[in-house]
């Protein structure tokens, strides 16, 4: 880009933004809060036909008054609010990708100093989780990004036309890319054009991952788009579970954490299953080894009990299989109360009971 065009834009920008924080001043005084730029204009990143990325904090909803969205000069500009309970709020929690857009902003306008003051709680809190070192917090928001992207990829399965499948397949990959900015606890400085060269920079990333990254988009067919989304997306839940074996420290299993849960297995699934299996009933039983399985799986990522694999016995031809398999599995799961020296609150008749609970 010339000097001249350079020089157009940049005086071009400086209209705008003193536009807009003077109808805030005028027209806003109570409901904008701050104003600031992101984006292009912000890292320097820019083209000759880069749009102004201001990020404008409303205090209320009458601030959403100030947005507007049009072409000028064959550039387009969106003028918009990001509120601080939403966006703002994502962003602080690392929740959002827009995360540059609180931790880099550059304030150009705030109404009053405890809107400055607020901003730099939020951002703070921001930068606070960032300079964490690599561990569970990280890791659990990169599992809900993977949990997005398995959805995509249902879709690329689902879908019946190349554009469907295509924007599934993108969905992944927008998915995938933030799981693998959250495991390594960081966040995109730049724009979407430099993502894979920013990702390039991290510590944790799959082998091969800019091949498999690439080989989605440059997919041509729908059997080619499903097949490099698959290998894309199992070579991040790989380098998940590979970190969450190290940087997570598993519970484990003790006299408080135990409390009530086997007296649970016993009240929500026991019953159950052996009146399931009773009336030879496969659909209730299914549904009742489902919710069983669900809840010791809860049980071994909160609590620390062993890991239970009680489906695979799961046969509708043979019941009995799984309900003693269950019933082993019970007895495991005593076990762990009986190393930690929790008694079975079993009562023989409501009297007890009632002497029991009304001392609580």
């Amino acid at each position: 880009m010339d000097s001249v065009t350079r020089q157009t834009l940049l005086s071009r920008n400086e209209q705008l933004i003193n536009m807009v924080i003077e109808r805030a001043k005028r027209d806003f005084p109570e409901d904008i809060a701050v104003i600031g730029l992101t984006g292009s204009f912000s890292t320097g990143d820019y083209h000759a036909k880069s749009d102004l990325d201001l990020i404008i904090i409303n205090n209320s909803d009458r601030g959403w008054g100030i947005s507007s969205c049009f072409i000028l000069d064959d550039i387009g500009y969106d003028i918009y609010c990001t509120p601080w309970e939403t966006r703002i709020e994502d962003q602080a929690n690392l929740e959002s990708p827009m995360i540059s857009c609180l931790v880099d902003l550059q304030i150009l306008y705030y109404a009053r100093p405890e809107d400055l003051d607020k901003f730099n709680s939020y951002k703070q809190r921001a930068l606070d989780t960032l300079a964490k070192p690599v561990g569970k917090e990280c890791i659990s928001r990169a599992s809900k990004w993977i949990d997005k992207a398995k959805q995509e990829y249902a879709n690329t399965l689902l879908s019946e036309d190349l554009g469907a499948v295509r924007y599934a397949a993108c969905e992944v990959v927008y998915n995938l890319v933030n799981a693998l900015t959250n495991l390594n606890n960081t966040y995109f400085k730049r724009g979407l054009k430099r993502y894979l060269e920013e990702m390039g920079t991290y510590r944790y990333i799959p082998e091969g991952f800019e091949r498999k990254f690439l080989a989605v988009i440059e997919a041509k067919t729908m059997d080619d788009i499903r097949s490099t989304s698959h290998v894309l997306l199992k070579s991040i839940i790989g380098l998940y579970q590979e970190m969450e074996k190290e940087f997570v420290v598993p519970p484990v299993p003790d006299f408080d954490n135990l409390r009530g849960t086997y007296e649970e297995l016993w009240c929500n699934c026991r019953n159950k299953i052996l009146a399931s299996v009773e009336s030879a009933d496969p659909t209730y039983a299914c549904f009742a080894a489902m919710g069983t399985q669900n809840f010791l799986n809860e049980m071994t990522e909160s609590k620390g009990t062993p890991r239970f694999d009680l489906m695979q016995y799961f046969d509708s031809d043979q019941l009995h299989v799984f309900k003693d398999q269950f019933l082993q599995a019970m007895e495991v799961y005593l076990e762990e109360y009986n190393k930690a020296g929790r008694p079975v609150e079993r009562y023989d008749n409501f009297e007890q009971l009632s002497q029991q609970y009304m001392k609580i």
